[in-house]
This record gives structure tokens, sequence and C-alpha cells, in this order.
């Protein structure tokens, strides 16, 4: 008995070793691969197994190394198909169909690169465009991970049809369709990207190593969530309380709540609508505090009031001038009715202690809702809450973080970037910026740190186009500085990479809105690069660029490059408008401009006599008019190197 028991023990194991054959996710029905270099195909089998793969009438053979990982490189391809994909070993086959050998490229950045073309302009119109068969898309979802992984979770090559193609990045479909209708060749996206990432998520802890600023964050990088997690909470208890060495207990946190207690250093929220997330609270889950003055003229004073809060249906704790108010759950638009004389004539204190949002439990803390939402009301009286409030998470509660893009640098490399290579790309589409704007002079970097790492990481120098940051935000002069002025310059000197291409989107931006909806034009812009330089057509792939000033009798001469058929101004009176001067005191003035030739010259109406020239040099510069003739846009420039806004703004 003892025997048949040793013997099935060590059957069981010897089943349990044994490893089945597998491709790489990647490698999925209906997957499309790059034409005109080398093809690797890779997965697991068992430790030492031979694996044989055959493709388009080549067949080659690998041995898995110690861990059960093959890999093979298949000869190049012509573009075609479709072909099937035979991978042969003792613990297994596998059978991958219709596939095509044409154009991939790697589709990355954050939410203006994840929109879909669902929520793009026109969307139901370009469904009657929309049936191409050879142009497919792999997603990859979203994962954050403290080592680099060798393989993805989840995903498939999806084939663009009028039933599918909304779920395409639109930027990538858009440019996509372009390429296909010059080329008649097949594309395929491989879309791996994040909303709201920063970027040093996307760079690998090798890279960081070689870089200055970068190197010591490297060094010091954890190698499990639990230590990322306590950095991560020192790291904000630092930003909000001043010093990570601060960490209140439940004693000290119910001081909040008094109607006295000094809430002018909690972190200025504004309105108190939408996640905490993105107000300086990064994924912090557990309970929080909002409070705010409130001014009650004397005649509501002695009436019932109705308070509205919005919607926030965790456990809440309502105080008013440190007397509790309302404790419980509310669902819905939260109306709370307040007896007369809680409130007193002149100043209140409102203090709302709550927990996280139970439906949807991702959202955490914060308010749903409208500015409506928000108010105090006795009759036809109102006083709007929508402003002016000030929060605090509660660190003596329990709490925890959320594992996602921006707690700890190189994570999103590691799960999203790491197991796609060394899948034979054409080139890169990135289109992020938006959050790393308070430190776009480190983006002068961190960016071309990037680009470097990923074509190490694949041994390719493949081509890497981006989207410069669209309009968002203010249309503010020189002298107050533009964060995204100065990130924007940060991609133009990004140029100087070998084989890197940008597209400008100012003026299909929306300053009301970070997520503008044409992505036709982005994509539009970024396939005139493809085009260009990889595809060799006979095209102008950008719209005007600053080249060089000359400064003379009062006037500032600007050249540029990529002027095409000429310059132009986009307006129907034909002013170009967006451009301004400053002297030597550095002070900047809105200036006349006028196109002479394939030049601009500007100047200021009272004589100053410049010596530095800014163009679109905003958040929003929504007016800035300089086109070519191919109706391609001017990319903001400045002519001066002095000291930005940004200079600062480092990454911790």
């Amino acid at each position: 008995m003892k025997r048949f028991l040793s013997v099935l023990l060590l059957l069981t194991l010897n089943v349990t070793a044994f490893a089945q054959l597998r491709l790489a996710r990647l490698f999925s029905d209906h997957l499309v691969l790059q034409r005109q270099k080398p093809i690797p195909v890779w997965g697991w089998a068992n430790p030492n197994e031979t694996v044989k793969v055959t493709l388009a009438n080549q067949t080659q053979s690998a041995q898995a190394d110690a861990s059960g990982k093959w890999l093979v490189k298949l000869n190049p391809l012509e573009a075609g198909g479709p072909h099937q994909l035979n991978v042969l070993a003792q613990s297994g086959n596998l059978t991958v169909k219709d596939i095509l050998i044409g154009e991939v490229w790697l589709c990355s950045g954050q939410s203006n690169m994840e929109w879909r073309v669902m929520q793009a302009d026109n969307y139901m119109n370009e469904k009657n465009d929309a049936n191409y068969q050879q142009i497919r898309h792999f997603y990859v979802d979203h994962e954050v991970t403290m080592t680099p992984q060798t393989d993805l979770k989840t995903g498939e090559w999806v084939v663009c049809t009028p039933a599918t193609f909304g779920n395409f990045t639109a930027v990538g479909f858009f440019f996509a369709r372009d390429l296909y209708k010059k080329l008649n060749i097949p594309v395929g996206l491989l879309h791996s990207s994040w909303g709201g990432s920063q970027i040093e998520g996307w760079i690998s802890r090798e890279a960081m190593l070689t870089d200055n600023e970068l190197k010591t964050y490297a060094q010091k990088l954890p190698d499990n969530w639990e230590a990322a997690d306590a950095i991560h909470d020192a790291k904000t208890r630092k930003a909000l309380l001043g010093s990570e060495e601060i960490n209140p207990d439940a004693a000290y946190e119910k001081k909040y709540l008094e109607e006295n207690y000094d809430i002018s250093k909690w972190l200025n929220a504004g309105s108190p609508l939408g996640q905490w997330d993105w107000k300086g609270v990064w994924m912090f889950r557990g309970n929080g505090f909002m409070a705010r003055n409130v001014n009650v003229p004397a005649d509501m004073a002695g009436k019932e009031t109705t308070l509205g809060l919005g919607i926030q249906d965790s456990p809440n704790e309502i105080y008013v001038n440190g007397q509790l108010l309302f404790k419980g759950i509310l669902k819905g638009n939260r109306k709370i009715i307040v007896p007369a004389n809680t409130w007193k004539a002149g100043n209140n204190r409102l203090t709302i202690k709550f927990g996280k949002m139970a439906d949807p439990s991702w959202y955490g803390l914060g308010i749903m809702g409208s500015n409506e939402d928000l108010y105090l009301s006795a009759g036809t009286d109102k006083i709007s809450l929508a402003n002016e409030w000030r929060i605090l998470p509660s660190f003596a509660d329990n709490h925890e973080y959320l594992h996602s893009s921006n707690n700890v640098g190189t994570t999103i490399f590691n799960a999203m970037i790491a197991p796609l290579v060394p899948f034979a790309i054409r080139g890169a589409l990135w289109y992020q910026g938006e959050t790393n704007a308070g430190r776009a002079y480190q983006y002068r970097k961190s960016f071309p740190l990037m680009i470097n790492d990923w074509r190490k990481q694949w041994n390719d120098e493949f081509s890497f186009y981006f989207v410069q940051l669209s309009s968002y935000g203010g249309y503010q002069n020189s002298n107050q500085g533009s964060n995204w002025g100065e990130l924007r310059e940060a991609q133009t000197m990004t140029l100087s990479l070998p084989k890197t291409g940008m597209a400008v989107s100012t003026d299909v931006g929306n300053p009301k809105d970070i997520h503008p909806t044409n992505k036709q034009d982005v994509g539009h812009r970024l396939a005139l690069n493809a085009l260009k330089f990889d595809y060799g057509q006979d095209l102008l792939h950008s719209g005007p660029m600053y080249e060089s000033v000359k400064f003379e009798k009062g006037k500032a001469t600007l050249s540029f490059k990529y002027t095409g058929k000429g310059l132009t101004a986009k307006d129907k009176f034909g002013y170009l408008k967006g451009f301004e001067i400053a002297g030597d005191d550095k002070v900047f003035y809105y200036a006349k401009a006028e196109i002479v030739g394939n030049k601009v010259v500007v100047f200021h109406p009272k004589g100053l006599k410049p010596v530095a020239v800014r163009y679109a040099w905003a958040d929003a510069p929504e007016d800035a008019n300089l086109f070519n003739a191919d109706g391609l846009p001017a990319s903001p420039f400045r002519t001066d190197d002095w000291k930005g806004i940004t200079i600062n703004g480092k990454f911790e």
C-alpha cells in the first residue's frame, strides 16, 4: 500500500510539473505582425522542451530555457495574409488563425490616447467608413506591478467593423485609417494607455537609474506593495500635513470637528465635486473630512433651512459649529432639514466626516452631482456652497491606497509595456503630458529618457511620433506664465531625437474640456509624419516651426521651417493673433504681427524695442492662428530662454 501511494504521489508530482504549451497573450487569432522586420514569437513550455514554430512556409525551432520560456525569430515577411501560425511541442500544439502581415503601431499615453472612437466627433457618421477588416486593435488592460511582467493576463486582437471600432483608440483608429487608405496594407494597433498617467510610470527602473534626477528615486524603489503603500502614505502626509513625521491619532482628529478648529492649512479643494484623487489625495481609500465657513444672514439663522450636499452615499457625520446635525447614510441627492436656530447669524463652521462612496465603490472620497446641488436655503433665499471647501483625509482611521497608475514610478511599464517586448512594431504613437505639466522642465529629460528606454528594450530605434498638448484652461499672458506652454516647449525640444515627429493640436482643443473630441485631425497629423518618414510619401508633415529671429529697427522678423506653399492667418479678416513681445525688462505686451513672404514681422505700435517674442504661450491659446497653406498650425514657441515657472517641479 505504501509503495502504491509513493508511486501515485510521484505521478501526481510529474503531472503538476508538466507545463502546458502556451503562447504569449499577444499571439491570438486576427493578430497583425510587422512586415519587413524579423518576427519574434515566444511563449512557455516545459523546461528544456523543444518547440517548433511554423508560419508562411517557414519553420524554426527553439529550446525552452530552465524557466520554460522559449522564443524564435522568424524571417521578415512582406505584407499579406491571412496566414496561420502553428506551434508544436511534446506538451501540446497550438494554432493561431487569420494572421495578417502589415504595419504595427504601439499607441500609448494617457486619456486622450485612450479616448475611444465612440466618444469622438461624428461617431455615427464615422460608422459609414469603419468596415476595415485589415485594421485590427489589441487593448492592454490597466495594471500596475512592482516588478516587470513577462506576459499579459488578458487581451485579444479585434477586427475593425462598424460594430467593433467604437471601442478602438480614436487617435489610433484615425491614424490607421489614413495609413490603410494610402498604403492598402494591414495595420495593427497595439493599444496600451492609461488616463491621467504621469510619464514616470512608463519608464523602466533600469532607465531611471541612468538619469541624474530620477536615479535616487529608482534606487529607493520598493519591491512589494506593502512597502510602497507605506512610502505613499508618508508622501501624502508630507504633502497635506507639512511633514511625513506628522501622523495624527484619533484623539487629535476629533478636534477637526470643533467649531473653531483652524482649517486654513487643509487642502484647498475649491469645489468639493469630483474624486479627491484629482485634487491631490491620490488613491486614498478611507474616511475623510471636508469643511468650510458659511456666512448666514440673521433672518435666515432663525428659520428652518435645507442643506443640499450633493450625492455621497457613505456613512456621514455632519456638524454645524461643532454640534452633530446628522449621522447616517443618505442615498441620492442629499437634502437635510436643519432645525431653526441651528445656525447663528454671521460666520458658521460646517464640517463633514465621511467614508468612501459605496456606489460606485471605486469612487472613493468625493461628492457627485452639480454645483446647484450644494446650497443652504430657506424659502426663496439660497446660499451657494459650491466652492471654498477644504479637505483632509483621516490618517488615524483605517485606510489603504488603491494600486493605480501614479502611486509608484515604473509600475505601468512593468505591467503594460514589458510584456509587449519584443513584439515587432514599426513605431509608437504617444499622447501624454497633461499630468506632467507642473514639472515641464523635467519633462525635457524624462520624455527623451522614456523614448530611448523603449527603443533599448526593443533593441530597435523605431519611429516615435507624439501629440503636442492641446488647448485647455486659461489664456494667460506670458507675464503670468504657462505650465502647458512650457510642457509644449519640452515636447518640441524632444524632436532633437532621431526618428521623431510631432502633431500640433492647439487649434483643435477645447479650453473647457481636457478631452477635446476632434480626434480625426490629431490622427491625421500623426499619419502625415508616418507617411512621410516611414513610407516615403512626398508631403508636408508639419505646420510652421520657429527657426530663427532677427531684431532690428524696433521689429522682430521670424523665420520658420515647414512653410510649404506659404504662411497664412486663419482669420476672416486676415489678422495674425497670439504674439507677444518683451523688451530688456522682460515684461511682455500683446503685439501686432504681419506675414511678409515666408516670414512673420512682429512689433508694438507704441515703438517698444523687442528682445523676445512668444507665440501661443498660454494653456489655451484660443486665437493663435498662424498656419501654412496646407492647413497645419504653427507650433507655439518663444525666442527667449528666460526662467520658466515649472523649473523647480520635480518628481518624487
